[in-house]
């Protein structure tokens, strides 16, 4: 599933991870993105929304 929100277009933050050797890897964090049913229009379709812009009334489900 994509890790990008359909309202904010908030995606996936990029980083290291860093152990105690100090050897770096990459490794992304992802938005917690929820495929729900969204009526927009009058119409009902289904769209990935972060949890973020479902806590903030964003979408009506």
């Amino acid at each position: 599933m994509a890790a990008v929100c359909d309202i904010c277009a908030k995606g996936p933050g990029f980083g290291h991870n860093v152990p105690w050797s100090k050897k770096k890897t990459n490794r992304r964090w992802n938005p917690n993105i929820q495929r729900i049913r969204v009526t927009m229009n009058g119409t009902t379709r289904r769209m990935n929304v972060c949890t973020s812009c479902l806590k903030a009334g964003k979408v009506s489900r």
